[in-house]
């Protein structure tokens, strides 16, 4: 009883900034665990249980409107603006404004800090002073604890807490907060979205369609430079890799401009594929090249490998089917000033292997001289076929084998929804190549594209006699 006594003062004294009323029973149990040293499951279990959700059941006993938007909002589609004014009562603090700024350092733990709400307003009523608006989850019974009013005591402050009517607009609300209010009770709410330049990409949910063009209109208001908000409207099964996308918000202009490691690159959103989320990864490939490797990019897109392979002083070989893909690589290569370095080409992936890629091994492989340092990578970024055109690399060279080393490295890129994702891919490859890749490659976890599917980069080197086939004698 001596331990919890003594743990009661110690919070109230040195853990928390509230009145004696305000000690709560579980916190004053955690630290008479501590500092007794025996700690039984029970209290194990407050710790867990109580001590990290207080907070959140604090917040919403003490003002479960604050800063929700007007109920009046919910049910709405097209975006009225003004209907989301509200008015909340916050404590405030009267201060004479020659003490503003030293009140403001003072207490500032418990001063209202939400973005776009000004802390300090002035009092109408005089003019020499001003009202420090307090933040109503850390005052929630609008009363200073005794440090907070010692602090005041010092600067000649009264602590008399009063209570101010605090205008909120739609200007004031996140954007989570107010698809929240709109949409229906209990309904997931997706603020998320992916920036392509000046595009806001969104995967709208069917709940969510029904209020799709006021979502594109919050989503372009809470973040600048946003001037066109466009939904995706069918998977990405075509042959050149896009989707049909519906404009929900802005200006219908879908050519826009990215920067990627700081390399820029200019696209039609609607016609070609790109993906933000691959930003990482690009750069991990390009960071495994060396100034005169070859890199041969046989799904290359707009060029998010060729380009900075090239600026590596890498020969690059890059081929994509889609026109629009192989025109936006062309303009790419020349923004950047790589166009002497790009071969390009617009051919099936299979034709392009087939090709200039075997005219270019037969050729490179047999000028490789004994301890030549020149690598080979080719990168088949195709998640959802490029597996399965692995079987190209079946006898696609004639004659003796070059030296393990000069053997071609492929990063081939695959989705997965195997409970062993790793282990499926390149099972999957090997039935391809017709060989075991044990010990001969290693699997990368890219990101996950959906719940129980992923996507991977298998990486390894073709094994000779998988690439080579002995003429007869």
């Amino acid at each position: 009883l001596w331990r919890l006594g003594y743990c009661a003062r110690l919070l109230k004294t040195n853990h928390f900034r509230t009145a004696a009323s305000n000690t709560s029973f579980p916190a004053v149990w955690m630290l008479l665990a501590q500092h007794s040293g025996r700690i039984p499951g029970l209290f194990v279990v407050v710790k867990k249980n109580t001590f990290f959700t207080m907070p959140e059941t604090g917040e919403d006993k003490t003002n479960p409107e604050l800063y929700l938007p007007h109920p009046g909002v919910r049910g709405m589609t097209l975006l009225n603006r003004e209907a989301f004014k509200r008015t909340v009562v916050v404590p405030a603090l009267k201060v004479k404004k020659e003490v503003v700024s030293s009140v403001l350092k003072s207490l500032k733990q418990s001063v209202l800090q939400r973005p776009g709400l000004k802390r300090v307003v002035e009092d109408p009523e005089d003019e020499d002073s001003r009202f420090v608006i307090l933040d109503p989850h850390k005052i929630p019974e609008f009363s200073l604890g005794e440090s907070e009013q010692q602090v005041l005591k010092q600067l000649n402050v009264h602590p008399e807490v009063s209570k101010y009517n605090l205008e909120l607009t739609y200007e004031n609300f996140k954007s989570e907060e107010i698809l929240r209010a709109v949409l229906p009770e209990g309904q997931e709410v997706t603020s998320g979205f992916s920036r392509v330049g000046h595009i806001a990409h969104l995967n709208l949910r069917d709940h969510q369609l029904p209020y799709r063009h006021l979502i594109g209109q919050v989503i372009m208001d809470k973040n600048p430079g946003i001037t066109c908000v466009v939904n995706k409207t069918n998977i990405i099964d075509s042959t050149y890799r896009n989707f049909e996308m519906e404009v929900l918000a802005g200006e219908n202009n879908l050519v826009t401009k990215v920067k990627e490691n700081n390399i820029a690159y200019e696209l039609d959103f609607s016609k070609v594929y790109w993906n933000p989320r691959l930003s990482t990864e690009h750069g991990r490939i390009v960071e495994q090249l060396k100034p005169g490797d070859v890199l041969f990019d046989v799904f290359a897109g707009i060029g998010p490998f060729a380009i900075p392979a090239a600026r590596r002083k890498c020969r690059v070989f890059a081929n994509d089917l889609n026109p629009e893909s192989y025109s936006w690589l062309l303009h790419n290569c020349k923004l950047n000033k790589v166009d002497t370095k790009v071969k390009a080409f617009n051919m099936d992936g299979r034709d392009f292997l087939r090709g200039p890629v075997r005219e270019e091994l037969s050729k490179e492989l047999l000028l490789l001289k004994e301890g030549q340092k020149t690598a080979f990578h080719i990168v088949m970024n195709l998640p959802a076929l490029a597996v399965e055109f692995l079987d190209v690399f079946r006898h696609l060279l004639v004659g003796e084998p070059c030296s393990p080393a000069g053997l071609p490295t492929v990063h081939c890129y695959g989705f997965s929804k195997h409970s062993n994702p790793a282990r499926d891919i390149q099972e999957r490859a090997e039935a391809s190549l017709g060989t075991s890749l044990a010990g001969r490659c290693s699997t990368f976890l890219v990101r996950n594209v959906a719940p129980n599917k992923e996507m991977l980069c298998l990486s390894f080197q073709i094994p000779a006699d998988v690439l080579y086939k002995r003429p007869c004698p």
